[in-house]
Formats: C-alpha cells, structure tokens, sequence
C-alpha cells in the first residue's frame, strides 16, 4: 500500500489551524486521512505477523491530553501507533510515527518499569557482549545506525561503578532503535517494505532482551510454566 500525499497536506493544515472549529469544519478531511493511515497500519501489521507473534495494534487518537501541559493546542498534528507482541514471553513493542518533516519507527523498551530496568542494567553488568554485538550486527547497524536511543542519567545509577567499561549502556533509562525517514521516503512505493525490514532487524534485540527480562541472573525462568 502506497499512502497518498494528503495526508501531509491534512496534518500541515492541522498544525496551521489548531483549534476546534477549524477541525470540526474539515472532520470529513480528517476522517478520510486518518482512514488512510489506520489503513496502512493494518498492512503494517499484516507484515509483521508473517514473522512475529503480535497481539494486535493501538492506533493513537488525534486528541490532546491538555491538562498538565502548558500547550493547549488540542490536536496532536500527526498519526502514529504501536504494535505489542504477543505473550509475556515476548518483549518489547514497535512503534510508527508519521508527521511532516518528522516521521520515524523505533521498537525496544521506553521507559521501562524500575524492575525491568535494574534487571536490564544487572545483566549488561556481568556482560554487554551480547547486547553490543546485536547492535552491531550489519541489519541493525543499516536500519538503525548501530546504536540504541533513550534517555540516560549523567553519571552511573545508584549502586553501579561510574568506571564501568559498559557504563554507557548501563546509564541508559529506555533501550529504543529508532530510524527516521523524510517526507520523500515515507510516501514511496516501498515505505511498506522498509518499515516491515527495519522491524524485522529488531528481533535479535527483542530475542536477546526477552531472554534478559524472562530469567533471573542464574538464567532460571521467571514464568510460569
């Protein structure tokens, strides 16, 4: 499925006029777009299910929550969604952006829990190899630049050693890949293609990630069988 370029003008329109009466006059623009994306985010799914296990998808709604924000502009100007995996045994999530001038993909672990995330850092403690050569592995390093996004503390968390060799992924808050696209790219015959290969390079990660946060350090199973 190819997304047609109206979208883009809709949004950029949106993001010009952002207020209630402007979108309740054009609600049958925004109706036709966001039919057009949830659309594509159903190929979206369709594809990843030929090589993961999803339970479904979240198509996020355009509406604001305005109630702790100092912008009170009330529509978000984009369309995106997420994608969860099926199971407890299978970690991790993938996520779609489309906006203007701003549109990416990414997949891994925002803002994880504090147990999953001390469990995360205990293990790259002992040993990062494995992390470090999954994202150095060539697919991850063509679709994601060989490194891994999210917010990190300045120095090293509560009870780790600053001078830790793998303090860099240690310090980490979220472990997410994240790969932009341009305007061009999002609206060419294979963007389908090219998000389904991005999340598709992700899974040596989720594999790996998945084994972490399902097993204590012994390794021994944290599920129930």
């Amino acid at each position: 499925m190819e997304l047609d370029k109206s979208i883009f003008q809709y949004l950029n329109n949106l993001a010009e006029n952002n207020n209630r009466d402007w979108f309740t006059e054009h609600k049958d623009t925004f109706t036709k777009e966001q039919n057009e994306a949830k659309a594509f985010f159903g190929v979206v799914q369709g594809n990843l299910e030929t090589h993961d296990e999803i339970e479904g998808h979240k198509f996020f709604r355009i509406y604001r929550d305005v109630r702790f924000s100092k912008d009170k502009t009330p529509y978000k100007t984009h369309f995106a969604g997420s994608f969860s995996r099926k199971g407890a045994h299978l970690r991790g999530g993938y996520y779609l952006h489309l906006k203007p001038g701003e549109s990416f993909l990414a997949g891994g672990f925002w803002q994880p829990n504090k147990e999953d995330l001390l469990r995360i850092r205990k293990e790259l403690e002992i040993d990062a190899v494995e992390l470090r050569d999954v994202i150095s592995a060539p697919d991850f390093k063509k679709y994601f630049g060989g490194k891994l996004e999210g917010e990190e503390l300045k120095t090293a968390p509560k009870g780790f050693d600053k001078t830790h060799p793998d303090i860099d992924l240690i310090r980490k808050k979220g472990y997410i890949a994240v790969r932009n696209f341009t305007d061009k790219e999002v609206f060419s015959s294979n963007f389908s293609e090219e998000v389904d290969a991005s999340f598709k390079a992700l899974r040596p990660f989720f594999d790996l990630m998945s084994s972490i946060l399902t097993t204590n350090l012994n390794g021994e199973s944290l599920l129930d069988d």
